[in-house]
């Protein structure tokens, strides 16, 4: 009777010790995830940024990311109204979004861009998480003005369109 319930704990344990570890998510960066710039029909003067988490482990999207068109010295700004409720978290295969405003009827110094510059933030927004990516803007190129913004990053692509 004793062998049995020995065998009986061993088996446990060994049924235990098989479970997989849980996965540590890590920070998305331009690395771990496909960057992609789109042109939408509504609303009207706005850009889908959408990335795709290409990695093996789940990664967190933190903030916004900073954007830069063409060769500009300052980031875009980040609209704060589209503060999430969480931090985006992307399984891999899965996708984030952010929305950019390209212009307004109140901007001025109107310019046509070419290329995007996009840097993930670390959690704490105090700098970049890993190296920039850049992409080439839809249709040639498409104008922007100084009263450009981008969104934080959103999980669905009907958020992120929504501010």
């Amino acid at each position: 009777m004793a062998a049995a319930a020995l065998t009986a704990t061993v088996s446990a344990g060994a049924a235990q010790a098989a479970a997989p570890a849980p996965v540590t998510p890590v920070t998305c960066t331009a690395a771990n995830t496909e960057l992609t710039v789109k042109k939408v029909s509504s609303p009207a003067d706005h850009l889908l940024l959408k990335a795709t988490n290409t990695g093996s482990k789940p990664c967190y999207a933190y903030n916004a990311p900073y954007l830069r068109f063409d060769e500009a010295q300052s980031a875009t700004a980040v609209d704060f109204d589209s503060v999430p409720q969480a931090v985006v978290t992307l399984e891999p295969g899965k996708s984030a979004y952010a929305g950019i405003t390209t212009s307004s009827p109140t901007g001025t110094h109107r310019h046509k861009a070419h290329d995007l510059g996009v840097t993930f933030t670390n959690r704490a927004w105090t700098g970049a998480a890993g190296r920039s990516a850049d992409l080439k803007l839809p249709g040639g190129g498409v104008y922007v003005d100084d009263s450009a913004q981008v969104t934080y990053w959103q999980a669905t692509r009907a958020l992120a369109l929504r501010w």
